[in-house]
C-alpha cells in the first residue's frame, strides 16, 4: 500500500485526483482503507474500480468479463459458474462504465498525429427497428479512436463520431477514408475547423477557418452482375496529398481503401453477438451496445497484441527477434501490454478541483486553496 500512488476520489475535496501530494495516509491496513488529510474522508482501495462493493471473488468477476469480452454467451457463463443472469449483466454494465472512463481518460484526452483515419458504421438488428454503431480508427497505430451508437444513420451520428476524432487529432496533415455516405463529408468539414480571433479588438463571433492539409476520400463499392466495382472520390484535398499521406502511414501500395476499419468491424462482430449479420440475439437497448463496445475496444487497444504492429529488432550476431505491440503501445500511450486485472483496477483521476463560482471577491482561504491544489 503506497500512499504516493493513491489520490483522493472525493469530488468535493480540493486535492482530488492528485498523486504524490502527501495528503493520503493509511487509515486501516486490514481493511485497506485510506484517509485524506484535506477533506478527512476515508475510502477503500477498490474505490474507482469495478470491484467496489462487490462481495464475489474478484478473480471470478474478472473471468466472467473476459469471457464476455471475447464473445462467450451469457447462458454458458451462467451454467459454468452457477451465477444468476442478472448478476452477470450487472458485472457487464460495471465493466462497460469503467472501460468507458478508461477510454475517455487515456485515449480521448490524448493528442495524436493520426495521419490516416478510417471510419465506418455497423448496422445492428434490434427487437424494434435497428441501431447504428459508427466506429473510427487510426491506420498507422491500429488505435480504436471511439464509437457512437444511435437509432438513425444521420448527420447527428456522424458528427458525434467526427467530434471524437477532432478532439484527439493534432493539426497535422490528415487523410480521412470513409464510405459513400454524404454525411461524412459534411461532418468532417464542420469538425475540423478552428476559431480565428478578430483583429483590433473587434467584437463579434470568431471566424471558423478550415484546417489545411485535410484530405477526404470516399470509397464507394457497388456490385453489378457479380463484379465488385470500387469508385474512389476525392471530395477534399489535392491528388498529390493522397500518396504522400498513405506513404507516411506505412500503408503499402498507396491505394486508399477502408480495409482496416472493415477488419475492425469484423473483430467487433466476432466478439459482440448482437452485431453478427445473422443472429437470434437481437439488441434491446442502446446502453447494452455501448457497454459492449467500450469493453471490446479497451481490450483491443490495451490488452491484445496486433500482428501487423510487431517490430523487427536486431540482436547482434544472434539475428533478430520480433517485439509485439498493442495499438496503445504503438500510439505511445503505454509502454507494456495491459492485463485484464490491470485494466479493471485502473483508476481514472477526476478533473482538478475548481472553487465554486460566487459573486464578489474570493476569500483569502479560497485563493490559498486554489494556488495550492491547482494543476
Amino acid at each position: 500500500m503506497n500512499p504516493q500512488e493513491i489520490f483522493c476520489p472525493n469530488m468535493d475535496c480540493p486535492a482530488r485526483g492528485q498523486k504524490g501530494k502527501g495528503n493520503i495516509h493509511v487509515h486501516s491496513q486490514k481493511e485497506k482503507r485510506w484517509i485524506c488529510d484535506v477533506c478527512q474522508k476515508t475510502f477503500t482501495s477498490s474505490k474507482g474500480t469495478i470491484f467496489y462493493r462487490l462481495r464475489t471473488d474478484p478473480q471470478i468477476v474478472m473471468w466472467v468479463i473476459i469471457l464476455l469480452a471475447y464473445g462467450c454467451p451469457v447462458q454458458a457463463i451462467v451454467k459454468a459458474f452457477e451465477l444468476d443472469e442478472r448478476t452477470v449483466r450487472d458485472w457487464h454494465r460495471r465493466a462497460g462504465v469503467h472501460c468507458k472512463q478508461v477510454h475517455e481518460g487515456l485515449i480521448e484526452n490524448s493528442q495524436q498525429d493520426l495521419g490516416h483515419v478510417q471510419a465506418d458504421e455497423i448496422k445492428v438488428k434490434a427487437q424494434k427497428g435497428v441501431y447504428w454503431m459508427a466506429l473510427a480508427m487510426a491506420v498507422s497505430t491500429r488505435l480504436w479512436l471511439g464509437g457512437v451508437v444511435s437509432r438513425k444513420r444521420d448527420l447527428v451520428l456522424i458528427r458525434a463520431l467526427a467530434d471524437k476524432v477532432r478532439a484527439i487529432a493534432l493539426c497535422r496533415p490528415l487523410l480521412l477514408a470513409v464510405d459513400g455516405l454524404a454525411s461524412y463529408v459534411t461532418a468532417f468539414r464542420l469538425a475540423f475547423r478552428s476559431k480565428l480571433p478578430r483583429w483590433g479588438g473587434k467584437r463579434g463571433r470568431c471566424k471558423l477557418i478550415s484546417w489545411p492539409d485535410i484530405a477526404i476520400v470516399q470509397v464507394v463499392k457497388q456490385r453489378a452482375d457479380g463484379v465488385l466495382n470500387i469508385d474512389r472520390r476525392i471530395v477534399q484535398g489535392g491528388k498529390e496529398m493522397i500518396p504522400r499521406l498513405n506513404k507516411a502511414t506505412k500503408k503499402g501500395k498507396g491505394i486508399t481503401n477502408t480495409a482496416y476499419i472493415e477488419r475492425l468491424n469484423a473483430t467487433f462482430r466476432q466478439r459482440l453477438n448482437n452485431l453478427a449479420r445473422r443472429t437470434r440475439t437481437l439488441a434491446r437497448r442502446s446502453e447494452t451496445l455501448v457497454t459492449g463496445m467500450y469493453i471490446v475496444g479497451c481490450f483491443y487497444n490495451l490488452c491484445d497484441f496486433h500482428h501487423s504492429l510487431r517490430l523487427k529488432l536486431s540482436v547482434g550476431s544472434f539475428g533478430y527477434r520480433w517485439v509485439q505491440r498493442t495499438p496503445a503501445i504503438a500510439a505511445q500511450l503505454t509502454d507494456h501490454q495491459w492485463t485484464p486485472a490491470e485494466l479493471f483496477a485502473f483508476k481514472v483521476p477526476p478533473p482538478c478541483w475548481q472553487p465554486p463560482t460566487r459573486r464578489g471577491r474570493p476569500s483569502l482561504a479560497t485563493l490559498q486553496l486554489t494556488q495550492k491544489w491547482s494543476a
